[in-house]
C-alpha cells in the first residue's frame, strides 16, 4: 500500500508543480512589458574599449527607469549571429531594433523581414549597404572617412614632404570604420609619393592583435617611422611591442589613433600617442532621441553624423580628461 501511494505521489508532484507555477517560465516576448518601449540591440560584441563604452551608453539610455526594456544581444563579431538576433526581436514583437552591423553588406533580407514587421530600424555606428534604403529608419555615427582624412592633413602638417614609411593597422575588415578611415590613408598616400606604405594588416580592433603584429615587423626587422593605427586598443598593443623593443612610442615611432578615450588622451598628454582623432561612442541618448520623435510622429534624418574633434598635445588638457564621458 505504502509502496502504491508513493507512486501516486511522483506521478502527481508533476502536474502539482506546473500548478504551482514552479515550472520554467517561457521566454518573455514585448507583450510582456506593457508598461515599456521594448527596444531589441544588436551588438558587434565587446572588441574593445570604444564598444563597451558604447554598450553602456545603450543600456543607461534605454533603462526601465527611462520607461524601456532592453532586449540586448552580442554578435561577437559574427554577422550570422546578428541576423538571427534581428529575427529574434522580430518574433519577440519589439517596438524597436538598433543594429550596430559587423559589415556593411548582407542585411538585405532580414531588414525586408523587419520592414514586413512594422518594426523601426535604426542603425548605429557603421553604416549597411543595402538595395532598398527604405529598409532603415535612419542611421547615426561617425564621418569615417572624414576621420581617416583628418589624420592624414596632420601628418601633412606636422611631417610635411620627409620620407615616411607607414605601418597601418587596420580594423575589422568591411567595417565602416576601416573602410573609412583606410581610404583617407590611401588619399594621403596617392598625393604624397615620398610617404611608403611598408606594411599594412588587420588587427581586427583588438589589443592582443595590434601588439602581435608589430612585435611580428619588429622581429622581421622592418624599419618605419609611422604607425597609423584605426583604434585605440590597437594602438596600446602597438605601443607595448614598441617599449618591449626598447623604442619610445611618440619619439621613435610617431603613431597615429583613433577614437580618443580618456586613457589614450592621457597617452597623447605624455607625448606617447602623437594624434587622436576622436570617434564618440555615447550614441544611447542620441538613439533614444531619435525613438522619442518617432514615436511622436516626427520623422528623423536619414543620416545624422556626430560631431567629434582630434587631439595632439596642444589641446589635450587636464580638465578634458576629468570631463571624458568613456
Amino acid at each position: 500500500m505504502k509502496h502504491n501511494i508513493v507512486r501516486c505521489l511522483c506521478l502527481l508532484l508533476p502536474v502539482l508543480w506546473l500548478l504551482t507555477g514552479c515550472a520554467p517560465a517561457p521566454a518573455p516576448t514585448a507583450e510582456s512589458y506593457d508598461d515599456f518601449v521594448v527596444v531589441g540591440f544588436s551588438q558587434v560584441g565587446a572588441e574593445s574599449d570604444w564598444r563597451n563604452a558604447n554598450t553602456l551608453s545603450m543600456q543607461q539610455a534605454f533603462s526601465e527607469s527611462n520607461g524601456y526594456r532592453l532586449i540586448f544581444d552580442d554578435a561577437q563579431q559574427k554577422q550570422e549571429k546578428q541576423i538571427t538576433a534581428i529575427r529574434n526581436f522580430i518574433h519577440q514583437g519589439v517596438d524597436y531594433i538598433v543594429l550596430a552591423p559587423t559589415t556593411e553588406k548582407g542585411w538585405d533580407t532580414v531588414l525586408a523581414e523587419a520592414k514586413s514587421a512594422g518594426i523601426p530600424v535604426i542603425i548605429v555606428d557603421r553604416m549597411i549597404e543595402v538595395e532598398d534604403d527604405s529598409l532603415y529608419t535612419c542611421w547615426i555615427g561617425s564621418d569615417f572617412l572624414g576621420e581617416g582624412r583628418n589624420a592624414v592633413r596632420w601628418m601633412d602638417q606636422h611631417l610635411g614632404d620627409e620620407p615616411l614609411r607607414i605601418v597601418h593597422l587596420q580594423g575589422n575588415l568591411g567595417s565602416s570604420a576601416q573602410l573609412g578611415r583606410t581610404a583617407g590613408l590611401n588619399e594621403g598616400l596617392s598625393t604624397h609619393p615620398e610617404w611608403q606604405l611598408v606594411y599594412r594588416e588587420s588587427g581586427d580592433f583588438t589589443q592582443a592583435k595590434g601588439q602581435e603584429l608589430v612585435e611580428a615587423i619588429l622581429a622581421d626587422g622592418l624599419d618605419f617611422d609611422v604607425i597609423f593605427s584605426e583604434n585605440d586598443n590597437m594602438t596600446y598593443g602597438a605601443i607595448d611591442a614598441l617599449k618591449n623593443a626598447g623604442l619610445t612610442p611618440g619619439k621613435d615611432v610617431t603613431i597615429i589613433s583613433f577614437d580618443a578615450s580618456r586613457h589614450a588622451l592621457e597617452l597623447v598628454m605624455q607625448g606617447q600617442i602623437s594624434y587622436d582623432v576622436e570617434c564618440n561612442p555615447l550614441h544611447g541618448p542620441r538613439v533614444e532621441s531619435i525613438i522619442q520623435k518617432l514615436r511622436n510622429g516626427l520623422s528623423s534624418p536619414k543620416l545624422t553624423y556626430v560631431q567629434e574633434s582630434a587631439f595632439d598635445a596642444e589641446n589635450v588638457t587636464q580638465s578634458l580628461l576629468e570631463e571624458r564621458g568613456y
